[in-house]
């Protein structure tokens, strides 16, 4: 049995080494805390925060894609207890995040990420007042995250809600308000305004203008008395 333990750990160490320029290996086998031969994380990562100017430490796991956070990360206290749940997507945070206390769940919070890779990014986002409806929405890109969706605070120690906000794409929406697509030139249904066609004028209201343009304003009567 030590034998094949032992095999197994050598062939981790030959597949990761081909890899990774640097990591280290869990109890397990496992290859953590790559650094590919292109300076990038990637894989499975542990990190470890010391306490600093009175902010507690903390330890997180998660895995990275192309040197950024990618899918779902775990912070712990240094004391073991779960401190939040994040979601992430080209590093940033994407989706639903939560966050807890030694009492239980805390808040939730919903993000939509940007691709830092891009200036302007065309992104298809659900309609926070209507989930069967998608908006394409055309925004600047900072590289960051957006708040978009619904952010929970819970009772200590219970699931009832006790405040929500709703954001779109980083605005908060008050009770009643619309979200800000007509912005982006799209309709509630997520499809492209058309402009209003012009009304034609009436032919003798051209012929007025056209033999008075150029000419100085003048007064014309128009029926109405005093």
């Amino acid at each position: 049995m030590r034998l094949l333990i032992l095999a197994a750990l050598i062939v981790c160490c030959s597949q990761a080494m081909a890899q990774c320029k640097t990591f280290r290996l869990s109890p397990k086998g496992d290859t953590l805390n790559c650094i590919d031969r292109n300076d990038m994380k990637r894989g499975k990562w542990t990190v470890h925060v010391g306490p600093l100017r009175g902010n507690p430490g903390y330890d997180e796991e998660g895995e990275y894609l192309n040197d950024r956070k990618d899918g779902i990360w775990r912070r712990y206290s240094l004391m073991g207890d779960l401190l939040a749940v994040q979601s992430y997507k080209w590093g940033n945070l994407d989706g639903i995040s939560q966050y807890y206390t030694v009492a239980g769940l805390e808040r939730e919070e919903s993000w939509r990420a940007m691709n830092p890779d891009k200036a302007y990014d065309t992104l298809e986002v659900e309609d926070v007042n209507n989930e069967n409806k998608y908006l394409q929405v055309v925004v600047k890109n900072d590289g960051k995250s957006m708040k978009h969706g619904t952010w929970k605070w819970y009772r200590p120690g219970g699931m009832s809600i006790v405040r929500s906000e709703v954001y779109f794409l980083n605005k908060i929406q008050e009770p009643g308000d619309k979200n800000n697509a007509n912005a982006t030139g799209t309709d509630s249904s997520g499809t492209a305004k058309k402009p209003e066609p012009k009304k034609a004028k009436p032919k003798e209201v051209e012929q007025f203008e056209k033999k008075n343009s150029g000419k100085k304003s003048t007064k014309v009567r128009d029926g109405k008395v005093g």
